[in-house]
């Protein structure tokens, strides 16, 4: 009887959270509208611990900052929702407002205490910063992974609960098997999303580290990437590919096109810009400062 009267607690919404097809149900959004006033108390922020299950390892500290502006003249306007914890409180929802907190200076902050148990705070966790879009591909990939583990589903039935195609949950998936140093160049900014996929497709841990060494110093875009991943040399060692000759002025191609926007061509010592019409063309002489004059 216990156990169902700290299950009711919860509220409707962490029920439907896993038991619904879709995923995108806030159960704390509940918790928070139907709490009372004496539901609500302030806690030291000394006592507060983060989720051990939060997904998100950085935090923009910009935004850190203008919500602890925003602190300092307003307050916390909503609760954060804790679990008593063996030592002090872990946070369940909030922990961006617990730390913009302590920037504003502030020693406590309201707070609404809540049962959960460990795979309840996991699955709160993830879900709630995978709705919000602030994870980094990295974080967002571990969230897939403990959420097929925790929820014991396919990632397509994973798909359908939170509204992303299979492929891409796939795509996200691939990430993890980079190299950590990778994914934390991934994590740090240095390499972005669209990097990481084509990285995640190469097998060989030596070219991936090669040509992530290539993407930080040399900046060379995604397309760039993609046409030396399929560079024979970069492929399954097993798998039979044609061989082509190499294009010695691919980088100079590559810079050209970044600059002017058309795909430009080096073949028999001849430099190839296409153009649609009189404006594309007119928009490349610019580029190139060229200025033709007509009698």
């Amino acid at each position: 009887m216990e156990q169902n009267n700290k299950r009711k607690a919860l509220g409707k919404g962490l029920e439907q959270l896993f038991s619904n097809e879709s995923l995108y149900v806030d159960p704390l959004e509940e918790i928070v509208e139907n709490a009372k006033e004496e539901d609500i108390v302030e806690l030291k922020l000394s006592e507060l611990r983060s989720n051990p299950y939060q997904p998100r390892t950085t935090f923009d500290q910009e935004k850190l900052m203008e919500l602890a502006d925003s602190i300092k003249e307003f307050g916390v306007l909503e609760p954060i929702i804790v679990t008593k914890g063996v030592k002090g409180y872990e946070i369940v929802a909030g922990e961006r407002r617990k730390k913009a907190s302590e920037l504003a200076g502030l020693e406590t902050i309201p707070a609404i205490i809540k049962e959960f148990t460990d795979e309840e705070m996991m699955q709160i966790a993830l879900l709630e910063n995978i709705q919000r879009e602030d994870l980094s591909a990295i974080e967002e990939a571990q969230a897939y992974s403990k959420l097929l583990k925790s929820l014991n589903i396919t990632q397509e039935e994973l798909s359908k609960k939170i509204g992303k195609s299979r492929s891409y949950i796939t795509n996200m998936l691939g990430l993890l098997r980079l190299p950590e140093s990778v994914k934390k160049d991934i994590l740090d900014g240095y390499i972005t999303m669209g990097h990481a996929k084509v990285l995640s497709k190469i097998e060989d841990s030596e070219q991936i580290l090669y040509l992530v060494d290539k993407i930080k110093k040399d900046h060379i875009s995604v397309r760039t990437l993609e046409e030396l991943a399929n560079n024979p040399v970069y492929k399954r060692k097993n798998e039979i590919v044609k061989v082509k000759p190499v294009n010695t002025y691919g980088f100079v191609e590559d810079a050209l096109t970044d600059t002017i926007g058309n795909k430009v061509k080096i073949k028999n010592k001849k430099i190839v810009i296409p153009f649609t019409n009189d404006k594309d063309l007119e928009r490349i002489l610019e580029i190139l400062k060229i200025e033709v004059k007509v009698d």
